[in-house]
């Protein structure tokens, strides 16, 4: 017999040792802290033998599809209309990053200008938002130019928008320049960009894209960064979250055309933005709040109720494995969900 069609409690025993890695890293987590969590399932992420292993089993991409909406660019389509029915916006995106082969870079460029076709035809409140590295920053950064800027034109033929997202801290610089050389230099200002708030450097920028009037996603960060380049405390980072976004909701920052996007899962920082924005008479459509698809969705749904704006990040792809244990490493909550689910299989 295949020991793959083997099973216990209705469950692929392969999967068992990445079970017991999870859970150690669980009990890791108690003891030492989240710190030590995130360098081991970052480590996870990026670890080929775990991702070879991982991506062929059947429970746990079922388990992912609690994060991604699926992997073909129909499940994608279905899953925001499925979330615009619920008065939800979207930003789609299509899975991979840091391609080593241009073919690779070229096919993703496509796959993308198909998405733009895609919600463009289906009449879908949906933009996208992109990896430089997955469109071939890492192999040249030319190469990953003329794919944006392909991607960026057939967005605003049909009156969409396309952001970049932020990636580790060695690619911010090259990413703003390919950022600002989309607006300045090829005329496409549909373009918009993510900012992270436990990088030190994050005030400083974020205080040249309000002076441009940008169009910025906030988030808190997902990459393992050294203590000289982001800050090593949950606390720090917070703090920081809630400075640059009273920043980017400043009188001065709409009067030069900014707008937010409150990317977030913190109620903290929710309610802060709230309490900031209700303090200074801001409408609710002067920015909106982004969330991961499959997290919080109860609050995602109150804040609808409420009146607010709520954009949820969809992403989609075969190369979901990366993008998944990166959510796990983010918030211990999905780590037991992942852990709870493979036992009710």
């Amino acid at each position: 017999m295949n020991p793959r069609n083997q099973s216990w409690n209705g469950c692929n025993w392969l999967i068992l040792p990445l079970i017991g890695t999870l859970i150690l890293v669980a009990l890791i987590f108690y003891r030492f802290g989240e710190r030590w969590l995130r360098v081991i399932l970052i480590y996870l992420s990026h670890a080929q033998w775990a991702r070879n292993f991982v991506s062929d089993l059947g429970l746990a991409r079922r388990v992912a599809r609690r994060f991604v909406a699926g992997e073909s660019i129909d499940e994608a389509m279905a899953a925001t209309r499925a979330l615009n029915s619920r008065q939800m916006l979207v930003t789609l995106d299509y899975l991979g990053e840091s391609v080593s082969e241009e073919q690779e870079a070229t096919a993703a460029k496509d796959e993308i200008l198909n998405l733009l076709d895609r919600i463009e035809a289906s009449n879908l409140a949906a933009n996208v938002s992109v990896k430089l590295s997955q469109l071939g920053l890492r192999i040249r950064p030319e190469l990953a130019l003329g794919n944006m800027r392909q991607i960026l034109t057939r967005a605003k033929i049909y009156g969409n928008r396309v952001r970049i997202d932020m990636e580790e801290s060695e690619l911010v610089d090259i990413t703003l320049d390919i950022y600002r050389a989309m607006r300045e230099d090829y005329d496409l200002d549909n373009v918009g960009v993510v900012i992270q708030s436990y990088l030190y450097r994050s005030e400083s920028d974020v205080e040249k894209l309000i002076s441009e009037g940008a169009w910025v996603r906030l988030c808190k960060g997902a990459y393992l960064e050294p203590p000289d380049i982001a800050f090593p405390d949950k606390a720090d980072t917070d703090m920081n979250y809630i400075k640059l976004t009273e920043m980017m909701l400043s009188k001065e920052a709409r009067k030069n055309g900014l707008y937010l996007a409150i990317a977030t899962h913190d109620e903290d920082m929710i309610h802060a933005a709230l309490d900031y924005a209700k303090t200074n008479n801001l409408k609710p459509e002067e920015y909106e709040f982004q969330m991961l698809y499959g997290i919080r969705r109860d609050l995602q749904s109150w804040l609808v109720e409420q009146g607010y704006r709520v954009r949820v990040y969809v992403p989609y792809g075969t190369a979901w494995y990366p993008y998944f244990i990166r959510r796990l490493a983010e918030r211990p909550a999905n780590l037991w969900f992942f852990i709870s689910n493979f036992f009710r299989h």
